[in-house]
């Protein structure tokens, strides 16, 4: 009888082990670089804010440098840039009456939902614009 105790409270204990997985860097990781899945190893055990989901990390770039065999963090990663400095974009300008489109230069990099510098191309100016997830920037009113 107490073999069976011990041996449920080993199973169980492995079993709560196995679901606490977190991802680790398999390689060193530059900033603004965009994760792949061979960027990623899962290691067992607990970390505090790491995150536990290769899912959660495929897609998104790295804020900062994480190095190899490291935790990966919720903070060392956001959504990657959509528009970068020196790219050409569709500079928008909608108030619901008149829409005026022209090609404008990226003065900053950008993600989907910032407010960055763009020059517009045929006058010169520099206006901010609120990046689209499509990659146009919105002139802001």
């Amino acid at each position: 009888m107490k073999w069976t105790i011990a041996l449920v409270a080993i199973l169980g204990l492995s079993a709560d082990s196995a679901l606490a997985d977190y991802l680790v860097a398999q390689r060193t990781i530059r900033a603004r670089t965009v994760l792949m899945e061979d960027d990623l190893g899962v290691q067992g055990g607990t970390v505090v804010g790491a995150i536990s989901s290769i899912g959660q990390a495929i897609g998104k770039e790295a804020r900062v440098t994480i190095y190899s065999g490291r935790p990966i963090l919720n903070g060392d990663l956001v959504s990657a840039a959509i528009v970068e400095r020196n790219q050409i974009i569709p500079l928008v300008f909608d108030n619901g009456l008149l829409k005026i489109t022209a090609e404008g230069r990226a003065l900053d990099r950008g993600r989907a939902g910032d407010l960055i510098r763009v020059m517009n191309l045929g006058s010169r100016s520099t206006v901010f614009a609120l990046i689209q997830a499509d990659g146009a920037g919105y002139v802001a009113n």
